[in-house]
Formats: C-alpha cells, sequence, structure tokens
C-alpha cells in the first residue's frame, strides 16, 4: 500500500533529483507509448522541465495529460501540464530557479528567451516508487 510522502522519501528525492538530473520522461501518442530522455529538476512533489510547446512531448501531453518518468531508481506517474512562457511573469520566481538548476547547459543555444513557446512542463507526481537503501518506498504524492 502507498504511503504519503514522509520526509524520509522527501529527502531522498531531493536529494536525487532537486538538482539537474536526466531522467526519462514517457507520453502516450495513438495508443503508444512514447519515451525520451528530457532534464528535470525535482521539488515538492513535482518534475520541472524546460522544453519547447510545439515539440512531440507537448502535443501528446494536450491529448493525453498522464505522463511517466524515471531515472536514478525512482518510477512514478503524473500528469503533465503546460505552465507557459518561461518570461510570463507568473513563472517570474520558478524560472529564476530553474535558470540556475540547469546553468550548465542553459546558454548552449538550445532555450531562446525571445521565442515564446519556450515553456516550462510541470510533471505533477501522483505515486511512485523508490528505491534507497535496500528499501522500496510506494509513494502516493497526492
Amino acid at each position: 500500500m502507498a504511503e504519503k510522502l514522509s520526509i524520509n522519501t522527501a529527502g531522498i528525492m531531493a536529494e536525487r533529483f532537486g538538482k539537474d538530473t536526466l531522467i526519462s520522461l514517457a507520453t502516450v501518442d495513438n495508443g503508444e507509448p512514447q519515451v525520451r530522455t528530457v532534464d528535470g529538476y525535482y521539488e515538492d512533489g513535482a518534475f520541472y522541465v524546460l522544453t519547447y510547446a510545439l515539440s512531440g512531448k507537448m502535443r501528446q501531453l494536450e491529448k493525453h495529460p498522464r505522463a511517466a518518468v524515471c531515472g536514478e531508481w525512482f518510477t512514478g506517474s503524473g500528469i503533465g501540464e503546460n505552465l507557459g512562457y518561461i518570461l510570463d511573469e507568473k513563472n517570474a520566481e520558478l524560472f529564476t530557479k530553474l535558470r540556475e538548476v540547469f546553468a550548465g547547459w542553459y546558454g548552449n543555444g538550445h532555450i531562446v528567451e525571445s521565442d515564446r513557446n519556450n515553456i516550462i512542463l510541470k510533471i505533477q507526481l501522483t505515486d511512485g516508487i523508490l528505491f534507497a537503501n535496500g528499501v522500496r518506498y510506494d509513494i502516493d504524492f497526492t
């Protein structure tokens, strides 16, 4: 039975994913699973990704917002949400943090701040399985 996110599991999640981390992100397209590797950042039960609004993953999430993530001995499910343009005023605080988190690659031309199609994707986790120190944790993020 899944347990709510505890102080222990929250700490493990923050340690593993509270920085620029490669994760697998799965979506569905015409009933078929699609997976890709993205740079993700975890905070308070959600992963954040800087991406392009017209990308395949975003088109797929518009039709079917359910998503799955996997990495570093964690797998989880959640709901993908387009938070909008990276420079939108409502995203200012979050984007400042994400720009710092992703500083290692942010300035390499992948993100063009003047392009309004550069957005923040939030994957709000609903459930997950975390392995740490030989223990399996079934987590309910709701």
